[in-house]
């Protein structure tokens, strides 16, 4: 077992690695006990490529929230059959299927928090249970949050987080995205630079930040799988939530 002391150091020392080196490092120290997330956005084809070739039979993640655009779904089916992609489907835990099903048009508006950790934290949460660590593909230059992230961090259940693409830039995937010939997502060339669930993304302006398009006006910038929400694996406080919202 990697003690704090040593994740650290090896994080200050992955800061000058590719994340080929970094990847190559995870899949010798854990081995079958490895997963990573995507979104399958433009910005996500990257760390596909590279761990999928690094990595043979990758579990690779989606949360399928039931918001998605139908174009997300398609060039997911595309890129897993094309590259051969081992996808893990992800779904919210059934005891909310009720509540969510009643507020299927209004919950992503009214409580687009609790909406996020319900469709995508909780079943993040619950599949990553079966192992030791965890490939994302977040970025330092994409929000202020994930400015202060570390490329190896870990989580109070032992979980390790590995964010490779840490130090990337929009220009290094732009730049691998074409040296490599990758494919973007369908939406990209109708302004959509960031995609994720329909009801709470926007297309934007050239000149905007990419992901100036997600959750507009509502004061939210993650998810909540790259914050200190992810961390915590009581879901009393929601049902609670749910349970006074029914009532």
């Amino acid at each position: 077992m990697l003690s704090v002391q040593k994740i650290k150091r090896l994080s200050e020392e992955f800061e000058e690695k590719t994340p080929q080196e970094i990847i190559e490092w995870a899949e010798t120290r854990f081995s079958q006990n490895i997963a990573m997330s995507s979104s399958f956005q433009t910005q996500s084809m990257p760390l596909l490529h590279i761990a999928s070739r690094i990595i043979p039979n990758l579990p690779i993640f989606f949360i399928d929230t039931g918001y998605h655009f139908w174009e997300t779904l398609m060039f997911r089916e595309q890129i897993a059959r094309e590259w051969d992609l081992n996808i893990v489907d992800l779904y919210r835990d059934h005891r909310w299927d009720a509540y969510a099903r009643q507020r299927t048009r209004t919950l992503p508006l009214e409580d687009a928090d609790l909406c996020c950790h319900i469709h995508k934290v909780h079943p993040m949460q619950t599949a990553l249970r079966d192992y030791k660590a965890w490939i994302s593909g977040i970025r330092r230059d994409q929000t202020s949050v994930r400015a202060n992230a570390q490329i190896l961090e870990l989580q109070n259940d032992g979980l390790l987080k590995i964010n490779p693409l840490l130090n990337w830039t929009r220009a290094d995937v732009k730049q691998y995205m074409e040296e490599n010939d990758l494919p973007s997502h369908p939406l990209l060339e109708k302004g959509y630079r960031s995609v994720g669930c329909a009801p709470c993304t926007i297309a934007i302006g050239v000149n905007d930040d990419e992901r100036a398009g997600r959750w507009t006006g509502r004061g939210k910038i993650e998810c909540g799988l790259h914050t200190e929400l992810f961390k915590k694996k009581d879901v009393s406080e929601i049902q609670q939530k749910i349970e006074l919202e029914i009532k």
